[in-house]
């Protein structure tokens, strides 16, 4: 009788066989002049439905829109978004609104814009809103997970700004940090944020309290830019360097700061490791700038607690990243995320997929993950209310929204893009006009409102026809 199979020791997982691929050539976009500006940004966004990318622009601070559609060569006519006076540093899309993004610069201002469908000729150069309250520049800019319209600002001048973009009014402003400002990540629920400063501490704040809650100084011992993210069940994973310039990653649990829960060396390099984090499949992927590879690793909750998977590798050093959000993924290949590589010139999707050989949907790698509908609106979180994100199912793969009317909150810039604006003077006649005309005047916008929706939906569903034909289900 055969003695039994020893137990393996492999570790189980469904991610351990995780691969990356590079799209084809035409599936990248081409002559693209990405910033050279020396900043440590990921200098590209991405959505379900655009591509943005700091670029090189004389005169001020410019960045580029793509739909994702419009692979290959850049037309040489298209629009960039020009409204800041310096270069603009970080950029980040609204979690809840696929048309709305959110810039910084070295002009010391934040800007919100309204991304049309259709882009035209024109450069865009009329925010909805800009942001006044830094005075030297801003390098980082995020917007709250869950809340509607708050957004994050951070300056050199050391100083944190929660803005409500709805009203243009900001909320909260703290400046507990002494000197510039790394990076800042919110927790999943958006109730705190962690920051990574030139002091070389680790920070946990509590914005409504306006008060840092937990601090940890030097989780790494190098003097080199550190960045850290909150994982999905509350801990902190940074990365940064040894005193021997070694990158080096961490695991924390803030409410136990002395000893890290993981600490792994990695290599010898001197660009700065952007962590990407998946919460659904607690996966991080590493991209240096510089580096001509991607790392990536599950979290877990046994030992080692941060577990290696596997290494991508190209030959062309990156410049920046961005890093689809799970509902902007390809499920029916089992593309688990989806990365886009900066070039000097170009920018390159990257797919990560397991292999599985079933064409059905699968339920174990795609939870259902946070959609574009906010929790909370933004007078609800700054009364202390804290909701997880609203989820959404993957099964039928990402649906572009029908409606492109925002809910309307209360002066809230974002759901109407403002019209050329006059003075008061030149509205003040309108309470002499007779009863008849402004009767006739307002039936007439009626009409043209009717006109107008009639003509969204018309686009819709051309689009929708167009969607099918480009992916071939039609």
């Amino acid at each position: 009788m055969c003695p039994p199979m020893s137990r393996s020791i492999v570790r189980q997982s469904k991610f351990r066989h995780v691969f990356g691929q590079a799209g084809k050539t035409e599936q990248g976009y081409d002559d693209i002049r990405v910033s050279k500006v020396t900043w440590d940004s990921s200098f590209c966004a991405v959505n379900p439905k655009f591509l943005a990318v700091i670029v090189e622009s004389s005169g001020g601070g410019a960045f580029l829109v793509l739909p994702l559609s419009k692979m290959g060569r850049l037309d040489k006519n298209h629009p960039l978004v020009t409204g800041h006076t310096g270069p603009v540093l970080d950029i980040d899309w609204c979690p809840h609104n696929d048309n709305i993004l959110a810039s910084c610069s070295e002009d010391t201002t934040a800007m919100v814009w309204q991304i049309p469908d259709q882009m035209g000729t024109r450069p865009i150069s009329e925010p909805i809103v800009v942001l006044e309250g830094h005075s030297k520049r801003v390098g980082i800019v995020t917007w709250h997970p869950t809340a509607r319209n708050i957004l994050l600002t951070a300056g050199s001048d050391n100083l944190i700004i929660i803005w409500n973009v709805g009203t243009g009014e900001a909320l909260i402003s703290m400046d507990d940090h002494p000197d510039l400002i790394y990076n800042v990540s919110w927790n999943r629920n958006g109730s705190l944020f962690c920051t990574t400063c030139k002091d070389r501490r680790l920070r946990v704040c509590d914005p409504r309290k306006r008060e840092v809650v937990a601090e940890r100084m030097a989780p790494h011992d190098g003097i080199r830019p550190m960045r850290a993210i909150f994982t999905r069940d509350g801990n902190l994973f940074t990365t940064g360097f040894t005193r021997m310039s070694q990158r080096e990653l961490g695991l924390w649990d803030p409410t136990s700061f002395e000893e890290p829960i993981a600490l792994l060396e990695l290599d010898t390099s001197n660009g700065v490791l952007l962590p990407y984090y998946d919460p659904d499949t607690n996966m991080v992927y590493l991209c240096g700038k510089g580096d001509s590879s991607i790392r990536y690793f599950e979290i877990t909750e046994e030992p080692p607690y941060v577990h290696y998977l596997s290494t991508f590798s190209s030959k062309e050093p990156q410049r920046g990243m961005g890093f689809m959000p799970k509902r902007g993924v390809d499920v029916s290949k089992c593309e688990i995320a989806r990365l886009y590589k900066l070039h000097d010139k170009k920018c390159e999707p990257i797919a990560m997929t397991v292999p599985r050989k079933s064409d059905l949907f699968q339920d174990d790698l795609y939870p259902d993950t946070a959609g574009s509908d906010p929790a909370l609106e933004p007078e609800e979180w700054l009364e202390g209310r804290d909701e997880d994100p609203t989820l959404q199912s993957l099964r039928d793969g990402y649906v572009p929204p029908k409606s492109r009317e925002l809910k309307v909150a209360k002066k809230n810039v974002l759901d109407t893009r403002p019209t050329t604006r006059r003075s008061m003077s030149s509205c003040d006649g309108s309470a002499n006009l007779p009863p008849q005309l402004v009767e006739r005047l307002l039936e007439e916008v009626q009409n043209l409102k009717a006109t107008v929706l009639s003509q969204e939906k018309r686009i819709c569903d051309l689009e929708n026809k167009l969607s099918k034909y480009t992916n071939g289900t039609a």
